[in-house]
């Protein structure tokens, strides 16, 4: 395993610590509004995500925070007005590089990362799971922030390869960055892709994983071993890194590292309760949070008081 130095504190390190904060707040604030959120993924993903967003990737800027507009249809020859959501990513270009959600029930968080760094306007949010909206609970191609559809979870690294490769072969300078989950890899595809990556030298593809250890059947250990997960990855040709995921400054560190020819896998040990131990109380069943009683939602609505309380 390669071991590199932290590049020490900053400015930017400030605003993630931020960004982080405000994930983890929206993704509540929501789930007490609604009686039901991804919660314990905006817990262990803030970090990641916002390390992404302010230092990793080399984005370009929105004029200002985007509206969602209403979903126009699938795409296809017959549909010319057919979108992506990667606009909320900044203009595509081939200096630029290009975000790709696997995971998409993670969509509730990516869209409060957007939030929070200015590229989607807050009032969006409101669209959530609405009939005609582009702002989906299980992400699509048109929603904020995703360019492809990744519907059942381990299609994302695929999609992204491809991109990647296509990428190289356009000799364009910009990378692919994939987000994925853990339990993500207990699918077979993942791994032929990744296969593939490393045999044709996809080092222009940056892999981060959320390490939480949960997913919707609970705890990953216990529905199918991925570990040892470093080895497996390593066998397969990745240059892989384990770090703490909520450490913003190991989670930039291997980013900021010259390309080798391998591609670069981030694995992020991650708490699902981070921030919010009032969660620790449905310890295993933490995949999708849905107040079992009135009494219930009114300890989360409390913390959340407090948390706006605090706030600046």
């Amino acid at each position: 395993m390669e071991i590199i130095d932290s590049p020490g504190q900053g400015a930017w390190q400030d605003e993630a610590r931020r960004v982080a904060g405000g994930i983890r707040r929206r993704v509540l604030e929501h789930t007490v509004k609604n009686n039901g959120g991804y919660l314990s993924q905006a817990c262990s993903a803030a970090e990641i995500l916002a390390a992404m967003y302010l230092k990793i990737m080399r984005l370009g800027s929105t004029e200002k925070p985007l509206v969602p507009p209403p979903f126009p249809g699938v795409p296809g020859p017959q549909n010319p007005h057919s979108i992506t959501g990667a606009a909320f990513n900044g203009p595509r270009a081939p200096h630029l590089d290009r975000f790709i959600l696997s995971p998409s029930q993670y969509a509730l968080v990516v869209y409060a990362a957007l939030i929070e760094t200015g590229r989607m306007a807050p009032e969006g949010l409101d669209q959530f799971n609405r009939d005609g909206s582009t702002v989906e609970m299980i992400g699509a191609e048109h929603s904020p922030g995703m360019e492809v559809m990744t519907g059942s979870l381990g299609q994302g690294l695929s999609q992204a390869a491809g991109i990647a490769m296509a990428r190289k072969r356009r000799g364009e300078t910009g990378r692919v960055w994939l987000f994925m989950s853990d339990g993500e890899f207990q699918s077979g595809q993942n791994w032929e892709a990744m296969e593939a990556i490393a045999h044709h030298r996809l080092d222009n593809i940056g892999i981060y994983v959320d390490m939480n250890g949960q997913q919707c059947d609970g705890p990953t250990d216990t529905v199918l071993k991925i570990e040892p997960f470093h080895d497996r990855l390593a066998a397969f040709g990745a240059r892989v890194f384990r770090v703490d995921g909520h450490d913003l400054d190991a989670l930039a560190a291997p980013a900021a590292l010259e390309r080798d020819g391998r591609p670069l896998v981030v694995l992020a040990d991650t708490d699902p309760c981070r921030e919010l131990p009032l969660l620790q109380k449905r310890i295993p069943k933490l995949h999708y949070v849905r107040f079992a009683s009135a009494a219930e939602r009114e300890e989360y609505r409390a913390v959340l008081t407090d948390i706006l309380t605090r706030e600046p």
